[in-house]
């Protein structure tokens, strides 16, 4: 699976919380808050443990992180003040050992199944079924990426970086901007009852490190595609640099719930 940096994670933090639909975040802490006394939470692809922090510290809540990245579960504890019962698995992503998934109320992921295949995601759908199990699903990348001021190669650029978003990120053939519409679909199949929101990133003049990083993505995503011409892109992202622009980056949010008995 594509390898993340710490950088980079800590960077989209604030932009990722600030973007995240407040009304699906507080249902799915509910219905994890409804599972008994010391329900257990699953965060795939953890990360830096930034979802952990959207929810807030619960000293009735347990976690337990997967990741297949041993450095960022390390770096994960050190930026998770407060949260008491947190437990660390190494595991691949693409076929989660019954272990990782055990005695979980609710499982959750961030800017996660994007980068999935829809064989990963109908996997999963079919676990977590079979247990009962909630998955509230953030930041699925949506395909749409505006600035403002537009350049003519705005949409010339972005179809190039959302044809990389369909490569393999070590978990199949990605679903990139179809992820939303994929865990929908798995879901509903299974008899769930799935909710969504948008959840964009507003990225402003205060945002500079991030748009910064953002850009630098899409060059590089995009030069990997051969898409777009060398000296046109490099023109483009000239342009970017010297005119600096706000950003709104689709996303949606998730939100599946096994049916009430």
């Amino acid at each position: 699976m594509s390898a993340f940096d710490t950088t980079w994670l800590d960077l989209r933090e604030p932009a990722d919380h600030a973007a995240r639909d407040e009304t699906l975040l507080e249902a799915a802490r509910a219905f994890l808050r409804g599972g008994g006394p010391s329900p257990l939470a699953v965060d795939l692809g953890s990360g830096t443990g930034s979802t952990l922090r959207a929810f807030g510290p619960d000293a009735a809540v347990r976690w337990r992180l997967v990741d297949h990245d041993p450095r960022l579960l390390d770096a994960a504890l050190v930026r998770l003040e407060g949260f008491d019962a947190v437990e660390r698995v190494v595991a691949d992503l693409g076929t989660l050992p019954a272990d990782a998934l055990a005695g979980a109320r609710l499982v959750t992921a961030s800017a996660l199944f994007d980068l999935a295949s829809r064989a990963v995601v109908e996997r999963i759908a079919a676990r977590l079924a079979a247990g009962r199990i909630g998955l509230y699903a953030a930041l699925n990348y949506d395909g749409s990426t505006n600035w403002d001021p537009p350049l003519e190669l705005d949409s010339e650029v972005l179809a190039a970086f959302n044809a990389h978003q369909r490569g393999d990120k070590g978990l199949g053939a990605a679903l990139g901007p179809s992820a939303a519409e994929a865990l929908r679909t798995a879901f509903e199949a299974q008899g769930y009852v799935v909710r969504v929101a948008p959840s964009p990133w507003r990225l402003g003049a205060d945002q500079r490190p991030l748009r910064d990083a953002l850009l630098a993505g899409f060059v590089d995503a995009v030069g990997e595609t051969g898409a777009v011409e060398a000296t046109g892109l490099a023109d483009w992202a000239r342009a970017r640099r010297e005119r600096p622009a706000a950003a709104r980056v689709g996303h949606w949010d998730v939100l599946a719930l096994p049916p009430e008995d």
